[in-house]
């Protein structure tokens, strides 16, 4: 098997959309890996996916061999087993952990802020937003009623996020006080690298790119923003979208650049104790479910914090699922290893979640989220995350 894809292999097919967060994370990977794709989404793709996966979402990748890889992780792990070089997996342990924690962060909590600056300033982002949601739900109608075909599918996205992800009228402030933090602290840091850990991106600035795309950078009010107050940041958007951009390496010597400590810190303060009630919650639902094999996507609620206003979302078990990659990673390091990382994880705030006990592992299973019942108790592993296998959520 070659190290790296050839201009002339079959191209693979990304069934996806410009206007999807995660399709936006699974493009921009293909971009960088120079994997030959065409990318679309028409009804008979939508059809294909219910068929193979067994429900309609996106991003899915179909190989030249008719294989469906769905879940942009999974996506990314397939193609680096096939093609190792130019790995987006840092080789050092310190810069391979921040890389999988910045994935972690991307996916499951700059959402956040992505859906609020989507659907909150409606005056600016409506006419985008319907017009896109149209284009995708109803292709075959005339292009001047396709926004109102997508109006009940985008009304509906505008409300359910809310308490799903945590947004009140409570907390809006400290939503946007809180991505714009992120915003000033990434574009510091981007004036002295052009991606998280040097000249290569890694999987940590793919985690990034979904949110940071679709949302933040293609919407109207945000992406205005975005151009505004971080334009290095946005610049950073559209380099992810050149392949020629992804040919340097990552820094020597394992190094982790200190602009990147506020970022982590922020992570560590606002994400990290929803993940470990999470990991806790998880294993309290296994507890009192012991014949079952699936999980259920939400299993109640918990209180969460931005700043000091307290707010409820949903517990959502994949987003462990997705934590177990740094976590199984971090738990792999020798006691060398750590002894360099963990002061520097204490000091920022991390150090006590990424100990925490892992009470009933996830795995993923034909598109499925389901119970590990047989690694539960077995805490240190091999740091195994290329994994292989299956499912996630859709945008």
């Amino acid at each position: 098997m070659p190290d790296s894809p050839k201009a002339s292999d079959p191209p693979v097919r990304l069934i996806g959309h410009e206007f999807s967060l995660y399709s936006g994370k699974a493009r921009a990977y293909l971009r960088h890996k120079q994997v030959p794709f065409v990318e679309s989404a028409t009804p008979v793709d939508r059809k294909l996916i219910e068929q193979h996966v067994g429900r309609r979402v996106i991003p899915v990748v179909v190989t030249a061999d008719g294989e469906f890889v769905q879940d942009t992780s999974e996506i990314i792990d397939y193609f680096e087993r096939r093609y190792p070089e130019r790995s987006v997996y840092p080789e050092g342990p310190w810069q391979r952990l921040v890389s999988l924690l910045f994935e972690v962060y991307g996916d499951e909590w700059l959402v956040l802020p992505a859906m609020h600056y989507r659907w909150h300033f409606k005056r600016q982002n409506l006419a985008y937003v319907l017009k896109n949601f149209g284009d995708i739900i109803k292709p075959g109608w005339p292009r001047w009623l396709r926004p109102i075909g997508g109006l009940p599918m985008a009304m509906l996205f505008a409300t359910f996020y809310k308490p799903v992800m945590g947004r009140s009228r409570g907390n809006i402030g400290e939503i946007e006080k809180s991505y714009e933090a992120f915003l000033d602290d990434f574009n510091r840091h981007l004036e002295d690298h052009p991606f998280l850990l040097g000249n290569r991106a890694s999987i940590g600035d793919f985690g990034l790119i979904g949110p940071l795309y679709a949302h933040l950078y293609k919407d109207p009010y945000p992406g205005q923003l975005m151009r505004r107050r971080a334009p290095n940041v946005a610049e950073w958007v559209e380099r992810m979208q050149r392949p020629t951009d992804f040919d340097g390496g990552f820094l020597a010597d394992d190094e982790v650049p200190e602009t990147l400590y506020p970022l982590l810190g922020r992570m560590f303060a606002e994400q990290l104790p929803v993940l470990v009630d999470t990991l806790r919650r998880v294993g309290r639902w296994a507890a009192e479910h012991p014949d079952a094999s699936g999980i259920p996507r939400f299993i109640g609620k918990h209180d969460f914090f931005l700043g000091k206003v307290k707010a409820t979302r949903r517990v959502m078990p994949f987003a462990q699922w997705m934590f177990q990659r740094p976590l199984a990673h971090y738990r792999s390091l020798s006691a060398g290893q750590k002894a360099r990382i963990d002061p520097i994880l204490d000091e920022l705030g991390g150090l006590g979640g990424l100990n925490e006990p892992v009470a009933m592992p996830l795995k993923l299973e034909n598109y499925r989220l389901a119970l590990d019942r047989q690694s539960a108790g077995h805490q240190g592993g091999s740091g195994e995350y290329l994994t292989g296998g299956s499912a996630r959520r859709a945008q």
